[in-house]
């Protein structure tokens, strides 16, 4: 079977994210041929309604990964709760969340693991949000030849993780959500 080589695009948010969710899938055709994959901050002990919330804004299905899964352009794959997501090849799998809250950023881990499996393929957005959460993940993405995207601050109702995120200096394009 030949390497399959769609572009992968990791999006990440906090507080005042589901504003600027909704305005990227609004505005993206349903046949872009990436595969997209939102990680956001949400309770470990809730259930979530993200993958639902996501499927009124854009044609492409949603599905919250609850289990290993093959990667697919055109689709749109949501981060659970309760668990941090990796990438590894063209698939998403699950790990164990870390213990101490303060050492969890869902964010960075997960864009770390896209830069090391798809490299040039992986693009990552980081989105409004609180905290600094992706600013290390982004790093990794840009070293591998990936693309790496912040929203603008002034168009982030939360605008701490794209300001963190520019402030590297790996940021490529900052534009609105």
């Amino acid at each position: 079977e030949p390497p399959r080589s769609f572009l992968v695009v990791a999006l990440g948010a906090s507080a005042g994210g589901l504003n600027a969710l909704q305005q990227f899938f609004e505005h993206l055709p349903p046949d872009s041929g990436m595969a997209f994959v939102v990680m956001m901050h949400l309770a470990p002990d809730y259930e979530s309604h993200l993958a639902a919330l996501l499927q009124g804004f854009t044609e492409m299905p949603v599905q919250q990964v609850n289990d290993t899964i093959a990667l697919e352009p055109n689709q749109v794959y949501v981060a659970p709760p309760n668990r941090n997501l990796f990438a590894l090849g063209d698939h998403l799998g699950l790990a164990a969340l870390e213990e101490q809250r303060s050492d969890r950023a869902p964010i960075d881990y997960f864009f770390r693991t896209l830069a090391s499996t798809l490299g040039t393929r992986a693009i990552c957005v980081v989105l409004s949000g609180s905290g600094s959460d992706g600013t290390l993940g982004l790093r990794h993405i840009k070293e591998v030849g990936g693309l790496t995207v912040a929203q603008d601050p002034a168009d982030a109702e939360y605008d701490a993780m794209p300001q963190s995120a520019i402030a590297t200096g790996f940021v490529e394009l900052i534009l609105p959500a």
